[in-house]
């Protein structure tokens, strides 16, 4: 199957606003659970998780933390400027080393209310203690502003800075505010490095019983780093994926994490950003193996590669993952800090994962085909069945473990 020609209407279903959940349930480990299982489906609920996953086996996690990324700004004469951070600018090698910047930063933003902020006009927001950030437009880009920010304290940090002047970003479909309690619920219990602008939401139903439940099976937590962007709630607008441009999102994963992926017998991973994170090292290990003097920004993975040249060079998993961190020992990186633009779409074969636990997604989504790409067809039979026994759906909502 050529990924190119897929149609987008071939992958929407109806989605009731009644589906969508538009708050936690009180218990993370409450939610329900669809547990398919080569084309059968059981139903349970993610506090009994450990069941359906094999002993012994390596469970990958994101460990990204989400950003207050919002930042509301009066303007003089009283109207509202939002600015929404995405990503740094191209200066900084990665969103740490931007997060770490203290009194300026350049950021790539959002804005709402952009056509209102007349160029050349600095934004003030007052906080507490005298605390003053500025912003400024440096830049309009193809689909986004370059921003400058500053602020009159040089030892905050700029990730200081959004803690103190920022709000954690909902997804724009739960259609209301952030309230105080998403600022617990709306991270894992495991969030560690910040960056993102949206939670892997697969990961907010696990707690501490159930990892002590996992443990017990001898089930490996094993944690990467990929900053969710705002292009993850991007639909496919185009007809066919042929004019789609995936969005790119940053990984962070360490050389000892490679080697313990390396080592296992098997892999599950929990959310979509962990499989893109796993299948992107995946396909650059067999880039290094493929040419092993390879330069690092060619390293990073595009869009289309995997289904253009690569897949004709598949490998076992173990040899891929060697041959990355052999190019990663000859150049003394410890870490693998790049974008990936993977597409994850029918046509496509899993590298190392063989298990997903994930949420039900929007239609029309990347997410959506991803999840094709793993079952085919029976996606349609699996979320016939999650609306019509009534799970919740989207960031807040139930989930499901695939086995294929």
């Amino acid at each position: 199957m050529d990924p190119r020609k897929i149609n987008i209407n071939d992958y929407s279903y109806d989605l009731p606003e009644e589906k969508i959940a538009r708050f936690p349930l009180a218990e993370r480990d409450a939610s329900r659970l669809l547990v398919y299982d080569h084309g059968e489906m059981t139903e349970d609920q993610y506090r009994n998780i450990a069941h359906y996953i094999p002993e012994g086996t390596t469970l990958v996690f994101n460990n990204t933390r989400v950003v207050e990324a919002r930042i509301l700004f009066t303007k003089p004469t009283g109207g509202m400027i939002e600015i929404f951070t995405l990503e740094p600018g191209d200066e900084y090698p990665d969103i740490q080393v931007a997060m770490q910047q203290k009194g300026t930063v350049n950021w790539k933003c959002m804005i709402g209310g952009a056509s209102k902020w007349k160029r050349g006009l600095v934004l003030e927001k007052k906080l507490p203690g005298d605390l003053v950030l500025s912003a400024e437009i440096k830049a309009h880009l193809p689909d986004c502003f370059l921003v400058n920010l500053q602020w009159n304290n040089n030892t905050l940090s700029f990730g200081e800075m959004l803690h103190l002047a920022g709000i954690i970003p909902l997804p724009p479909y739960l259609k209301r505010e952030t309230e105080e309690s998403d600022k617990e619920r709306y991270q894992t219990i495991y969030a560690k490095v910040e960056g993102s602008v949206a939670a892997p939401t697969a990961g907010l139903h696990f707690t501490d019983t159930v990892f002590d439940s996992l443990r017990s099976k001898q089930i490996q937590p094993l944690y990467v780093t990929l900053h969710v962007g705002a292009g993850t709630f991007k639909p496919v607008k185009t007809d066919t994926l042929a004019e789609h441009d995936m969005h790119a999102e940053f990984i962070d994963v360490t050389d000892l994490a490679i080697a313990h992926l390396a080592r296992s017998e098997n892999v599950f991973v929990v959310g979509t950003t962990s499989l893109r994170t796993v299948e992107s090292l995946y396909w650059m290990g067999v880039k290094c193996h493929l040419n092993p003097g390879i330069g690092e920004e060619d390293l990073e993975m595009q869009q289309w590669e995997v289904y253009d040249r690569l897949q004709a060079e598949r490998l076992p998993y173990k040899n891929a993952l060697e041959h990355l961190l052999t190019w990663m020992h000859s150049r003394n990186k410890k870490r693998i800090i790049c974008r990936t633009r993977i597409l994850i779409t029918p046509g496509y074969r899993a590298g190392i994962a063989r298990g997903l636990v994930t949420n039900f997604h929007q239609p029309q989504s990347t997410l959506l085909l991803l999840i094709a790409a793993l079952i085919g067809p029976d996606w349609k039979k699996m979320y016939e069945h999650a609306l019509q026994q009534n799970f919740r759906f989207l960031s807040y909502g139930d989930g499901c473990i695939l086995k294929y």
